[in-house]
């Protein structure tokens, strides 16, 4: 697809998902601005804004807000990013939510929702991507829970994992075109139960760990063993669980 290069600021660009959207975008030969806490020029905390993340908007058609914060302020950060994106007449604020921020009330997948609120009611052209947990997550959870001689797995439960990276594309492909609103959700190619993922996770990296089945309490748990984070009928992704533990080094 060939597309007309702008300029784009990226929010969370040195993240797991918005260091490839960077890069993609870059490829593509737009002029990309990455902002994040720590990374100059535009080192900027997005719940206080001010006047780097001004300067960091200046002249810019389109955002992409990777940014992301389980602790707590999601919310506060997204309120400051369109008061500012509207100063600086952004054109397109484009959002990464989360597959089930509807459906499981998780807290951060409340203030997921609640941001999704906040990028529709900007007045800015938008466009929302839902997709289902990237492999990354799931790796770090299991890599976790081995820790233990005895590995303790969420019962009941299942996940449909995607390849970030594909997600990444998907999310250049939005930004480089006209604001969409909330468009189709991006799963991953399976929907897998956690003690087969936790199973094939022991295979690939020859570990020997005796598995635990743990129902986890809570609505929160509930939800996610009801499915509400899924999306078997988008299950667009190509990339396996298996193909990414490949790419990785084993212990």
């Amino acid at each position: 697809m060939t597309t007309t290069p702008t300029t784009i600021l990226v929010t969370g660009g040195t993240g797991t998902l918005g260091r490839l959207v960077s890069e993609r975008l870059r490829a593509d030969g737009h002029q990309v601005r990455v902002l994040s806490r720590r990374t100059q020029p535009y080192a900027v905390d997005l719940r206080k804004g001010g006047r780097v993340l001004d300067a960091a908007l200046d002249g810019v058609d389109t955002v992409v807000h990777c940014a992301s914060t389980p602790g707590g302020g999601d919310e506060k950060a997204a309120h400051v990013l369109v008061e500012a994106a509207r100063r600086a007449g952004v054109r397109h604020l484009v959002y990464i939510s989360i597959v089930g921020v509807d459906r499981v009330p998780l807290p951060y997948y409340r203030a997921k929702l609640g941001v999704e609120r906040i990028v529709e009611e900007s007045g800015l052209g938008w466009t929302v991507l839902r997709t289902t947990q990237f492999h990354d997550l799931v790796l770090r959870i299991l890599e976790t829970l081995a820790k233990m001689p005895v590995m303790p797995v969420p019962s009941g439960m299942s996940d449909q994992p995607i390849e970030v990276a594909e997600v990444a594309d998907r999310l250049c492909e939005l930004a480089a075109g006209e604001p969409a609103g909330r468009v189709p959700d991006m799963g991953g190619p399976e929907v897998r139960t956690f003690t087969d993922l936790a199973r094939t996770y022991l295979t690939t990296t020859g570990r020997r760990r005796l598995l635990l089945p743990v129902r986890l309490p809570g609505k929160a748990f509930a939800g996610f063993r009801e499915g509400g984070h899924l999306t078997p009928g988008r299950a667009v992704g190509r990339g396996s669980f298996e193909d990414f533990l490949a790419t990785r080094s084993t212990p």
